[in-house]
């Protein structure tokens, strides 16, 4: 779809909010003019980043959700850790914890970039089948890690298996 096309089918909706993710959406380069259009018409926009690309051309009023990747789900090594320097205060930071050493992993890297100071939030999901939620509840209240504890609420909603929700 063209911008326009997009711009028109949220048009349609009257979407006053609108969230850009799937996949890795800085991969294409028309999401800058779709952000700058969607902003300029008076919409909340928010982006949702796999974190291994750049923020830096994400227009100020975008509300940013970088995933920093753990261990686990061997993407690691891509983090682009600039990023974390670049938040905004009304910017979220993302961890998906499959296990104990992501959870050390995450809590070293919101201690390393004072992440709560920098962002709006800092949010730990358990991978959904693979880590109890209740087990990272734990881990987190026993660290008063400056955290919140977030489900991955579309594997509740839609089969876990579902793609492209």
């Amino acid at each position: 779809m063209s911008v326009d096309e997009v711009v028109s089918a949220v048009d349609r909706y009257e979407c006053p909010l609108v969230e850009i993710t799937g996949g890795e959406p800085l991969l294409q380069e028309d999401v800058y003019e779709l952000m700058d259009r969607l902003i300029a018409d008076g919409r909340t926009v928010m982006l949702e980043t796999g974190g291994h690309r750049p923020i830096d051309r994400v227009p100020a009023p975008v509300f940013k959700i970088v995933d920093v990747k753990c261990p686990g789900s061997g993407e690691d090594r891509r983090n682009d850790w600039s990023n974390l320097e670049r938040l905004a205060p009304h910017d979220e930071v993302k961890f998906v914890v499959s296990g104990r050493e992501d959870y050390e992993f995450a809590r070293d890297v919101i201690a390393r970039y004072d992440l709560p100071a920098r962002a709006a939030a800092v949010l730990l999901s358990p991978v959904h089948g693979e880590l109890d939620p209740k087990r990272l509840s734990q881990w987190m209240l026993e660290d008063h890690l400056p955290a919140r504890l977030q489900v991955q609420l579309h594997k509740f909603i839609w089969p876990p298996g579902t793609r492209g929700v």
